[in-house]
């Protein structure tokens, strides 16, 4: 059964007019290694830390600002919130389709809340705590191009034609600020784009992000901003002593006008500087270790990296999969075309290399979690392959050959074609990225040992579920799994509503 919406009642959760408070047992483990009776033994010991959430309840008019706006994945995005907000239907060669937001996990997806004479309930995922509602959302943003949003829409290739059509007056009128452009960092083959781009020093280039980021805010009169990366997949920036290091370096460094200060870095600063979150959709490494000191000195969030939508999200799952049925993955060798500009952008191998190193990450936690398959540092052979294709467009090839062995030495191939239609995947994730970047910062927490409340850390992992290569705090172990990765988001906004963790026991059916 599916209900729309619910109240949770339980001592340990309070409605107020503005606040949900919510008291919550963490029960987890602590693993120690003990000398017992003088022999050294592994021991595991339960324990329960009780701690208390408040969630504001007061729902924002929220703003999100898009660099790469006039791409394919921003016009996507603006096409489909502007045709739900108004209730657009349009013909396609199947039906007449109506807007959604399918492919959300905020918008789209369950979560299970209990049972009732004998049947499971669910309800809707963003029904778990208020919410921003996508229709609402203010949109802007940067681009180096200078196209309209419906001739970028047009461009892109992703929408059907009746669709654009009857979205081309919401959107002609409509055209990016200009961006930052640094053709040492992206593919040579992105120059003809570049005609709407912001001069200057690199100084000069965050003051006037700044400046941007508050007219926008002013002018549509939103109450929060969340900056989100959907621009071209930059080259990896080098990490130097002195330059990027420490905070202090990196600003000096941006003082200096020193080239290897990225463009999306420079957009991070900005944010940072501006206490607005910053979310990096791509899979460079836009959080230096400089960056990353400024945020967690001005506590403001930033996310990342590089959107999870196809192929290793598919990955993710398999692999958790095979190594929890106790069968070793030995080669996993994944090639893909497109043809977008993405895949254009990725025909640089600078630019590719970015992306081999989030893509090939993802198996790392899997594989350290069984010892019985798998020696230290021993590692399935894992090769990442993508090349440009024009004429798929934005409809992405991802094939994928996995190879494992099995019981008494035998082999076992799994070969999966997957066709992703790239933007149609990559939107929603966008959404859900800002609509839980804003959330995130509506929700305080302190451990009983703590004496007040506190935000959540500025490196996000609660989107981790949402990112190839998720960013973490120093010192934190990183969750490929998509399965945990989800658990751990649905199980923190229950936790925000005095609600236990889903563990699928179902004891009182047993």
């Amino acid at each position: 059964m599916f209900i729309e919406s619910f109240k949770v009642e339980s001592p340990n959760v309070k409605y107020t007019e503005n606040e949900i408070q919510s008291v919550y047992d963490y029960e987890t483990t602590e693993v120690v290694h003990e000398n017992v009776n003088g022999a050294y033994q592994w021991i595991v010991k339960p324990k329960v830390v009780k701690y208390d959430f408040k969630t504001d309840t007061r729902v924002p008019k929220l703003g999100v600002m898009l660099v790469g706006w006039g791409g394919n994945n921003g016009s996507t995005l603006t096409a489909g919130v502007i045709a739900n907000k108004e209730g657009i239907s349009w013909a396609t060669k199947d039906k007449v389709q109506q807007a959604n937001y399918f492919g959300s996990l905020t918008q789209a997806s369950s979560i299970r809340v209990g049972s009732f004479n004998g049947e499971e309930i669910y309800a809707p995922f963003k029904s778990l705590v208020p919410m921003v509602n996508p229709d609402d959302v203010v949109f802007g943003g940067w681009d180096i191009s200078d196209m309209n949003l419906a001739d970028a829409m047009g461009r892109a290739k992703v929408l059907d034609i009746d669709l654009q059509k009857q979205l081309r007056p919401y959107m002609e009128n409509i055209v990016p600020l200009p961006g930052i452009y640094d053709p040492d960092f992206i593919a040579a083959n992105q120059g003809s784009r570049a005609n709407n781009v912001i001069k200057g020093t690199k100084k000069q280039q965050v003051d006037q992000i700044i400046k941007d980021m508050r007219e926008f805010k002013e002018k549509n009169k939103v109450d929060k901003v969340v900056v989100l990366w959907t621009a071209n997949t930059e080259r990896y920036s080098n990490v130097i002593v002195g330059l990027n290091d420490t905070m202090e370096n990196l600003m000096n460094s941006v003082d200096r006008d020193e080239s290897e200060i990225s463009p999306s870095t420079l957009y991070a600063i900005a944010c940072v500087l501006e206490g607005i979150p910053f979310i990096n959709g791509s899979p460079q490494n836009t959080f230096v270790p400089g960056l990353i000191d400024l945020a967690i000195k001005n506590n403001v969030l930033i996310g990342g990296d590089d959107f999870k939508s196809g192929q290793t999200k598919m990955k993710s799952v398999l692999v958790d999969f095979l190594v929890g049925a106790g069968i070793k993955p030995t080669s996993i060798v994944s090639y893909n075309h497109l043809g977008n500009n993405d895949g254009m952008n990725l025909s640089a191998p600078q630019t590719f290399r970015s992306k081999e190193i989030s893509k090939s990450n993802v198996v790392d936690d899997m594989v350290a979690s069984n010892g019985i398959l798998f020696e230290p540092g021993e590692h399935p052979d894992h090769v990442v392959v993508i090349k440009y294709v024009p004429y798929v467009a934005d409809s992405k090839r991802a094939m994928d050959e996995y190879t494992s062995e099995i019981f008494m030495g035998g082999k076992n191939t799994i070969v999966m074609h997957n066709t992703c239609e790239d933007s149609l995947l990559a939107a929603p994730i966008i959404l859900d990225l800002v609509l839980l970047a804003e959330l995130s910062t509506r929700i305080q927490f302190k451990s009983e040992k703590e004496g007040k409340f506190h935000s959540f850390h500025p490196v996000a992992t609660i989107l981790s579920y949402l990112t190839k290569a998720p960013l973490v705090p120093p010192g934190t172990p990183v969750v490929n799994a998509l399965s945990k990765q989800r658990a751990m988001l649905e199980n923190i906004l229950r936790a925000c509503v005095g609600l236990a963790p889903e563990n699928n026991m179902i004891l009182e059916y047993k």
